[in-house]
């Protein structure tokens, strides 16, 4: 079942795993700016569908996570110098700070619980209405409660798979595992994730 289950591929992730993206590495990380900037704007929008995925919406909106997604960003540009493997190994560097600036939010959130409240808007919202929102807010905290049953490890799998779509050779040097242990990992969440929508009445 793990092998059979494909992440959606786009032109975003496509572009990560060429040869220029590879060479954008090299000559960022021997102090071009110009390239260094190309860099981010190149893995930018996977870092915020993984900020995405792991912190959910505020209210309608996804604020929190797209702030997140910045103090990642300016982490990778501070330890792009400092980077020393592989051009290919690239990514999953990225990720590890990723995981890193995502649990410090936990942690800050964990120890101050207030939130404020956003302003009323001054126009009406043209996008989607209410009822549509409250469906999307109940499945999205459905899922969330449902990923939120499986161990962590398994869950920044299951994310970092199907979500980002890395390879299970870039989770393991993520993750520092081996590709066979993120292989046994997903199976294993996959199929507790179809137990709990089973009983759920999902499926």
């Amino acid at each position: 079942m793990a092998e059979s289950v494909r992440p959606a591929v786009d032109a975003v992730f496509t572009r990560l795993k060429s040869s220029a993206f590879h060479e954008l590495v090299d000559r960022a990380r021997l102090g071009d700016r110009g390239a260094a900037d190309t860099l981010v704007s190149w893995i930018h929008p996977a870092i915020v569908r993984y900020c995405r995925a792991r912190i959910g919406r505020t209210g309608s909106a996804f604020s929190t996570a797209d702030d997140v997604a910045q103090e990642i960003i300016l982490g990778v540009l501070k330890a792009v110098p400092r980077f020393t493997d592989a051009s290919t190994a690239f990514m999953p560097f990225v990720y590890g700070i990723a995981s890193n600036k995502v649990a410090d939010h936990y942690r800050r959130v964990a120890r101050d619980r207030y939130e404020s409240v956003a302003e009323f808007p001054d126009i009406p919202d043209a996008g989607v209405g209410p009822e549509q929102l409250a469906v999307r807010g109940e499945l999205t905290g459905r899922m969330a409660a449902l990923l939120n049953d499986i161990a962590p490890r398994q869950r920044d799998i299951l994310i970092l798979r199907m979500v980002v779509g890395l390879t299970a050779t870039e989770i393991a040097a993520t993750l520092r595992m081996s590709p066979t242990a993120v292989r046994v990992a997903q199976h294993r969440a996959l199929g507790k994730l179809r137990g709990r929508l089973k009983a759920e009445d999902w499926l």
